[in-house]
């Protein structure tokens, strides 16, 4: 690792600080440890992290530490053999003192490191694995240089299980763009142009920059945007002309970034600027807009269909009276915004804590899915009159409190996927600050709850809506079959993503549920409390499911069976060797919970007009299944400033790259690979 150029003065007060303290330093104030992620593999590549954690009030640097300071320096000692690549960084933090910029990581940080192990390792030998490193803790005041000695043992073949630390640090790593950024020097600036689309919602940027004494690190940043490239102009500061350049653009000022790497080019000039923290690319009355509509779209979601239909009945039946019709709209919509709310929330808490996930993230979760599938199983016995819960009285009338959990479920069960105008919306909430991505999951609770706080508040719309009568308890009864239909979808989901084992118990443990319910549905008809059989079948599924449903769980790969299109799985290095063999790419991501993600399968993709013309146009496909959480297609996801799938990415032969509209024509596939020229924008 390089030293970063110091000024003499900074220089002389960290080398007398050190000298003072150093002496009295019986320990690190930056502990630190060396890890593997599991087992080596001949052939293959182990990735490695060197984990630091600064006491507080101290820190540790990036590779370039910025005026002040020194980058890591790492000394390995491997077998004959074996390498250890460059180490990989998160995004660090600005940290200033007096008109110093600090480029630093305050909190506890993690380097990988990948190490490549020789293919004629013998599998089950241990092999040693050394480093010696050194690196400098600081605080506002003194800096201490500091060092480690590690040793790890590492094991080849397989073994060890996987460190699960290690998602949570890939996670917090900038991904690298798949395009070269371009660069331009005059006397006063340095002038770079990144490949950032549009879509990316951006706020406070700032660019970190790998090389040296090219730039003033503490001077004011601007940013300008023309289309899908991102102009960055940095004032410069010392005489270096770098033939390459690299670095990271942090995103938002709260650790979101990617890194870019870039070579001598055309910068383009102008653009429209972009604004400090707080501002977005996309206008937020346009965001907004989306979320609603999007929100409203979702009113017509399959599996949430049943429950709303029955919630406009109630509505129906409540028509004589005003109040009781304007409560349960006011209900309905506190329940569904709340739920959004909540779901929307717990995203970002995670993915600030260093989680990899998108929006409909539950359904990633194999527990999470059979919890659903019990609640589908207990709605539809519910709705065959099988027993009743009064709490979630869906046919009834003037209860509040039942309209109120009405919308947390119908909120719950109908957010797993994007659609058209909510896509470019929930992509943003991502990125945005806290207060305005929660704005924007408020929006799109409204907009589900839209229709029904329309006909609590406007009588002559529930008068369209049919009288109440008999044939509302035949029509409840009706609606069992949707809902059952909504129950099996789950079970497939379960069996997609734990394995036919796990599928079978999540079945024994729906019958086991529903006979209870059975048994409490008679003691209601009898006039008899039911409360005990419920509490009993729900204590004794939730027990068996804990113990049980974890130990059966198995690593079947969901979404691997070869379709029409000869689809290769994707990943970054595909992707990147697909573009280079000069053909036209065609990506997409996709999830056996995504309904619009099927529907467009098999009326676009999956169809042997489409086989054909790919054929004839030689297109690479590459199909990402999120069904089950994959942290590599996260990040990608969250560079193409999407939140979730469907998406389609069209890169033509040597052209830029474009998205598709989330929903596709029979012919949208066959048109672009026969005329072999750049999709619509969506």
């Amino acid at each position: 690792m390089r030293a970063s150029r110091i000024p003499f003065l900074h220089l002389l007060i960290v080398l007398i600080s050190a000298l003072l303290a150093f002496p009295a330093a019986a320990e690190n104030h930056i502990a630190a440890e060396l890890v593997a992620e599991g087992s080596a593999k001949p052939g293959e590549t182990v990735e490695l992290a060197i984990r630091f954690t600064p006491e507080p009030g101290w820190h540790g640097y990036w590779s370039n530490p910025g005026d002040a300071g020194y980058g890591m320096r790492l000394e390995w000692d491997l077998p004959p053999g074996w390498q250890a690549g460059a180490p990989q960084y998160p995004v660090p933090q600005r940290l200033v003192i007096a008109g110093l910029m600090n480029h630093v990581y305050e909190g506890e940080y993690a380097l990988l490191v990948p190490l490549s192990v020789p293919l004629e390792v013998a599998p089950g030998t241990v092999v040693p694995i050394a480093l010696n490193a050194e690196w400098l803790a600081c605080t506002d005041k003194v800096c201490v240089p500091e060092r480690g000695s590690f040793t790890l043992r590492l094991k080849v073949g397989a073994g060890d299980a996987a460190d699960t630390r290690f998602d949570a640090w890939r996670a917090a790593l900038p991904p690298l763009l798949d395009r070269m950024a371009t660069f331009a020097l005059t006397e006063k600036t340095l002038r770079i142009a990144i490949p950032l689309p549009a879509s990316f919602a951006l706020s406070n940027p700032h660019v970190f920059l790998g090389e040296d004494g090219v730039v003033d690190y503490a001077a004011a940043q601007r940013f300008y945007r023309q289309g899908d490239v991102l102009i960055a102009e940095l004032v410069r500061k010392g005489s270096a002309n770098p033939g390459s350049i690299s670095g990271i653009i942090e995103l938002d000022g709260g650790g979101n970034g990617v890194a870019f790497e870039g070579e001598p080019g055309t910068v383009p000039t102008g653009g429209e600027p972009v604004g400090g923290a707080g501002t977005v690319e996309t206008p937020l009355w346009l965001l907004l807009g989306g979320a609603l509509l999007g929100g409203l779209l979702l009113n017509i979601m399959p599996c949430v269909f049943p429950i709303l239909s029955l919630k406009a009945l109630s509505l129906a039946r409540a028509g004589e009276s005003e109040a009781q019709a304007r409560r349960e709209g006011l209900a309905y919509t506190a329940g569904v915004i709340l739920a959004v709310l909540a779901l929307g929330g717990l995203l970002l808490v995670l993915r600030a804590g260093g989680e990899e996930i998108g929006w409909a993230f539950q359904l990633q979760e194999p527990g999470v899915v059979v919890a659903l599938l019990l609640l589908a199983a207990a709605i539809t016995a519910n709705f065959a009159g099988l027993f009743e819960l009064p709490s979630l009285s869906f046919a009834g009338a003037g209860k509040p409190g039942g309209a109120f959990a009405t919308g947390l479920l119908a909120a719950f069960v109908a957010t797993p996927c994007t659609g058209p105008f909510m896509a470019a919306a929930m992509g943003a909430a991502l990125l945005l600050p806290t207060p305005l991505a929660l704005l924007l999951f408020a929006a799109l609770g409204l907009g589900l709850a839209l229709p029904f706080l329309v006909l609590g508040f406007v009588p002559p719309l529930r008068r369209l809506l049919p009288r109440p009568g008999k044939w509302m308890e035949t029509f409840r009864r009706i609606m069992a079959i949707p809902m059952g239909l909504t129950a099996l979808a789950l079970l497939w989901l379960a069996w997609r993503l734990g394995g036919a084992a796990f599928a079978i118990a999540a079945l024994g443990l729906a019958i086991a549920l529903l006979t209870g319910l059975s048994v409490a549905g008679r003691l209601q008809r009898a006039g008899k409390s039911a409360l005990a059989p419920v509490a009993l079948s729900l204590a004794t599924v939730v027990g068996v499911g804990v113990l049980l449903l974890p130990q059966l769980q198995s690593a079947r790969a969901a979404g691997s069976e070869q379709g029409v299109i000869a689809a290769k799985p994707f990943s970054d290095a595909a992707l990147a060797e697909a573009r280079a063999s000069g053909k036209p790419v065609f990506v997409w991501f996709t999830a056996d919970w995504c309904l619009t993600c099927k529907v467009n399968e098999g009326v676009a993709i999956e169809r042997e007009a489409t086989r054909k013309a790919f054929e004839d146009a030689g297109v690479v496909a590459l199909a990402g299944d999120w069904t089950r959480r994959d942290p590599e297609i996260t990040r990608f996801l969250t560079q193409q400033g999407a939140a979730g799938v469907p998406l389609y990415l069209w890169y033509p032969a040597g052209g830029e790259p474009q998205q598709l509209p989330q929903v596709l024509t029979p012919d949208s596939l066959v048109s672009l690979a026969k005329e072999g020229r750049a999709a619509p924008s969506a």
